[in-house]
């Protein structure tokens, strides 16, 4: 037999497994396949004329199987008399061939019959456990046992990491009705007939509502707008109700709105009565069945999108998507149990750390570590590779031969295949994260160690960011929100930005670094969309930091002559966000050297409370940054940097001490190439590149302190009048201070 009869014959086999399954009282082919996609989510993908065409065919083999019990039943009837060794043995005959054609269901030509439904060809049910016959009586009769139900296929909820607390919401909002209908009939509640996916793209929406089906074991209906639209008029509304009707026949059943803003945008914002008509049937059919059609059951309609304020308000309402899931990207914690997940598929060798990955993956959603799975498994691949290569191509300098590559890999290569965690490392540098290419930042490569100095600064910031991100279920415990922002002011230079790159980097959070300017457009509206898009995608990848360099040209003083209409509405959407109830996890840090031209309601609780001046570096201070600095530079062991920072340094502030060390480095390589070009031989020697202390001297003779004393001066009066203006205990990070 062909192994198209073979899968046939499976197929059939499985199908009457499966109708064994379904209610007694059902005698039609329509209300069997009706409880079969109720009950299995893989007939419920199957095209319905199909699955009635198999069902009909089963039926009538098992009508015949009983005809023909019936007809021999009749003849042992009219044979009594005959009980001899030859009839015991046609009547046992007789019954093997019974056992053999009710298993044998195929057609004649050994195979399925099927439609244009090409799944069908495929076996319909995997199943492990084979259904046992057994002799129960004297009279040889076979009884079947009941088969096992069928494992669901498809993803399930062990194929997700880093969601404990939506997997739980899941179970409480979805498949405990589903599964448990009693429990809510008990009650008289009704269980939440909606619910919205929303988050940035490849966090797992449209994975995560397959797994929901293969959870629940019940039909699923996908919606998107391809199979929606049409260019026909009421031909897009048919199909929506034609879906929701499918889905309703099949109760519990489940449909997915796959980008559900496609198809259920704000009706206001529509240009064509199509699109608004399309609106209101989804609307319509979310309210339930028609109300003549009594039978219907529980449908769930779980709908996705990364915009959801694209969403027409009436969908966001009780009944419809009364609930709401947000899948936002992972944290650094989450990324580690996501990368353990993945890595389950691949073999490796060697140890791994997976949170080491975890932080050199900022921006990354569940997608993209899937991709980077695949790219060091593709490295581990290309090492072995080249291994080949110069095993099998010897001395031939031809680099455009190709010959080995289509040599067979021998079982001593394949048995190389590991993946590494250097290879882990090396596709790090390959992949890019999904929300880099949105506006986020790479973590920062900046330490505390590279700041030096501010300890009193580090100390405060560690408490207000970095431990709330790391310990967020303690400050919960407490009932503590300390998401308030941070404004960093004082002069110019001083390491304002560079102390908000290392509060990103400690805390491993999502880092966005906005340039106060790039916000700003002409046009009436888009600078406030501009930033409610800025918010709300640090809202979906919280914990997350917003850095606000150059503040002043976002937070003017309102009211002055000239101001814009522009202007006005930016600095009422920017105080709205800073101050709205949903900035849960998401931090703001600004920095200025203008802080007079902030609007005084920028400094009140909620928003920037803590302002902080941020001075010129004391002499202490400016030996630990000159130090910083000089870590990866060839500094000659003469060299007393000491001595330099504290005499020589004076008013220095820590952008003056990095150009210091510029304009060192250049004394010295002038010097350095000078000399080689007077040299007889006139090669190039790099022996003795070192900064020396003359080098050292020569630049000092070409900077100068960036802020001058009556600058300072002026700097020093801010701080006072805003201390005694607001009466608010700020954080002066002063020269007072004694670092440890």
């Amino acid at each position: 037999m062909g192994r198209r009869g073979v899968d046939g014959r499976n197929n059939k086999r499985d199908l009457s497994r499966a109708m064994d399954w379904c209610g007694k009282d059902l005698s039609t082919a329509e209300e069997i396949v009706d409880d079969l996609r109720s009950r299995y989510g893989k007939y419920a993908r199957l095209t319905r004329q199909a699955l009635v065409l198999n069902v009909r065919n089963v039926l009538n083999a098992r009508n015949n199987n009983k005809k023909r019990v019936k007809e021999d039943e009749e003849e042992d009837d009219n044979n009594d008399s005959d009980e001899g060794t030859g009839g015991k043995m046609k009547k046992q005959r007789r019954l093997e061939d019974k056992s053999v054609s009710s298993s044998s269901l195929e057609d004649s030509d050994g195979h399925i019959s099927t439609s244009e439904d090409a799944k069908l060809k495929k076996p319909i049910l995997v199943e492990t456990n084979v259904e046992a016959e057994t002799v129960t009586n004297n009279k040889g009769m076979l009884k079947r046992e009941s088969p096992s139900p069928p494992p669901p296929e498809g993803p399930t909820f062990k194929d997700f990491a880093g969601i404990k607390k939506v997997l739980n919401q899941l179970d409480q909002y979805i498949l405990s009705p589903l599964l448990n209908p009693p429990v809510f009939w008990k009650i008289g509640a009704k269980p939440p007939s909606g619910i919205l996916f929303h988050g940035p793209p490849g966090c797992g929406k449209t994975r995560l509502a397959n797994a929901v089906a293969n959870e629940a074991g019940v039909p699923f209906y996908q919606i998107s707008a391809t199979q929606v639209l049409s260019g026909v008029s009421g031909e897009s509304e048919e199909n929506i109700r034609e879906l929701f009707s499918k889905a309703y026949r099949t109760a519990p059943s489940i449909v997915f709105i796959d980008e559900t803003d496609a198809i259920g945008s704000k009706r206001e914002n529509q240009q064509r009565e199509m699109e608004k008509r399309i609106v209101t049937q989804l609307l319509t059919c979310m309210d339930g069945p028609p109300p003549g059609d009594t039978a219907a059951g529980y449908v769930v309609v779980i709908g996705a999108t990364n915009t959801p304020d694209a969403l027409d308000p009436a969908l966001r309402r009780g009944r419809r998507f009364g609930r709401e899931i947000a899948l936002t990207a992972p944290d650094e914690h989450a990324m580690a149990e996501i990368l353990s997940l993945v890595a389950q598929r691949l073999r490796l060798e060697g140890s791994f750390n997976m949170k080491r990955i975890a932080r050199l993956t900022p921006g990354f959603v569940g997608a993209d570590l899937e991709e980077l799975a695949d790219m060091a498994a593709s490295l581990c691949v290309k090492r072995i590779m080249d291994s080949r290569k110069m095993q099998l191509s010897g001395d031939s300098d031809d680099d455009d031969d190709r010959s080995w590559l289509r040599l067979p890999w021998s079982d001593e290569d394949l048995d190389k295949l590991f993946v590494r965690m250097s290879d882990f490392e090396e596709a790090v540098k390959l992949v890019k994260g999904s929300l880099t290419r949105e506006g986020f930042s790479t973590v920062p490569d900046v330490s505390w160690d590279d700041v030096g100095g501010l300890g009193h600064l580090r100390s405060e910031l560690n408490n207000y960011i970095v431990r709330p991100i790391k310990y967020p279920d303690m400050y919960e415990k407490f009932g503590k929100t300390l998401e308030t922002g941070f404004l960093l002011y004082g002069p110019p230079g001083c390491g304002k930005t560079l102390v908000a790159k290392a509060v990103a980097n400690e805390a491993g959070a999502n880092f966005i670094h906005i340039k106060g300017p790039e916000l700003l457009n002409k046009y009436v509206g888009e600078s406030e969309r501009a930033i409610r898009t800025l918010f709300q995608r640090a809202r979906t990848s919280s914990p997350c930091v917003i850095f606000f360099d150059e503040v002043d040209a976002l937070t003017g003083r309102r009211g002055r002559e000239g101001d814009h209409l522009v202007v006005g509405g930016l600095l009422n959407q920017f105080l709205t966000e800073l101050h709205g109830g949903d900035r849960r996890d998401v931090y703001v840090i600004g920095a200025t050297n203008r802080l007079d031209e902030i609007d005084r309601a920028f400094l009140r609780p909620g928003r920037f409370a803590n302002p902080v001046y941020v001075p010129l570096p004391n002499a202490d201070e400016r030996v630990s940054i000159l130090k910083s600095i000089a870590k990866k530079r060839p500094i000659d062991p003469s060299v007393d940097l000491d001595a330099t920072a504290t005499k020589y340094c004076e008013d220095f502030s820590g952008a003056d001490l990095a150009n210091l060390m510029d304009k060192a480095i250049h004394v010295a390589v002038k010097e350095k190439i000078q000399s080689c070009e007077s040299s007889e031989d006139g090669d190039m020697d790099l022996s003795d590149c070192t900064i020396k202390m003359t080098h050292f001297k020569q630049a000092l003779s070409l900077v100068t302190p960036s802020v001058s004393k009556q600058q300072i001066k002026h700097y020093e009066e801010q701080r006072d009048t805003l201390q005694s203006s607001t009466n608010m205990d700020e954080i002066n990070v002063g020269p007072s201070f004694t670092l440890e």
